[in-house]
């Protein structure tokens, strides 16, 4: 005779602590119902979540690079910021975003898909490497769930700001990374102490460069990356931080609608450049 499914431990969903799976609240963060299985469908917060997390992001951004460029490259010479560039006709058809394609184009859904097309390989790898160093620290402090949602909306606020600034073409991961920055920035400063200090100071240094670099170098959307870090900092004003709020459901319904969004969108994005590969304008 097989046991019931509502009986036996499990990993409470919301502080990952081992409870009873019957209990009608969790003894250590309070959640109701840990046990219910729509709340186990949704993030967990195991490392090979983190992991799968991090990989999914880099890996949908390289597939819509090599989508970007197997549309329309550009053939140029050896200038290494423009190797294995897409040209501007390519990324519009992906969903680059900017005064163009927003306010006259109407294409607001490329708020969203902007944050993975990329100008070239270095570009790319920039960011992808700016991800990796910083996702680990957010999931640690933040939770999987408020990441996404950070990420995901950090971009778009982005996007959204340099695009009331008048910029009228813009692509990139930065606008998402920034905001990821922004709210260590927030976390760094809202917890203070040694630990608070040491992450505001590391953040703000690479901030500091973010700015430099994109007042020497032409072409940088400065007004993505400053708008990306101040919606970053608020949206964890708003969410909290581990360490004064544990992740709860409601994180985890806003996590999955942003990954659900997304999905549709780089769906959308892509049928949009298969379909201009197979029969052109």
């Amino acid at each position: 005779m097989s046991a019931s499914n509502n009986t036996g431990s499990q990993l409470c969903p919301g502080c990952r602590k081992l409870i009873n799976r019957s209990v009608d609240r969790c003894p250590y963060c309070q959640m109701k119902h840990p046990g219910s299985r729509l709340k186990n469908v949704f993030l967990a917060n195991s490392k090979s979540d983190v992991d799968r997390l991090v990989t999914a992001l880099i890996t949908a951004n390289v597939v819509m690079f090599i989508l970007s460029i197997a549309i329309d490259p550009r053939l140029t010479g050896f200038n290494p910021f423009e190797f294995l560039a897409p040209t501007n006709q390519s990324l519009l058809v992906l969903g680059s975003t900017g005064t163009l394609p927003l306010f006259q184009l109407q294409r607001w859904w490329t708020l969203v898909s902007a944050s993975f097309l990329h100008g070239g390989l270095l570009h790319l790898v920039f960011n992808m490497l700016a991800l990796r160093q910083l996702a680990p620290l957010m999931i640690l402090e933040f939770g999987p769930n408020r990441t996404i949602t950070l990420y995901t909306l950090g971009g778009v606020g982005g996007f959204l700001v340099s695009s009331l600034a008048g910029v009228s073409f813009t692509i990139g991961a930065s606008a998402a990374i920034c905001s990821l920055m922004g709210a260590l920035l927030y976390y760094g400063k809202s917890r203070g102490g040694v630990y608070g200090r040491d992450v505001f100071s590391q953040i703000g240094g690479w901030a500091l460069g973010i700015a430099l670099f994109g007042f020497l170098v032409p072409g940088i959307n400065n007004w993505g990356h400053g708008g990306g870090m101040a919606v970053g900092a608020l949206l964890a004003y708003l969410l909290g931080y581990r360490e004064i709020k544990l992740e709860t459901f409601s994180h985890r319904v806003l996590a999955m609608s942003c990954i659900i969004g997304t999905g549709l969108i780089l769906a959308w994005s892509c049928l949009n450049g298969i379909l201009y590969l197979l029969f052109g304008g």
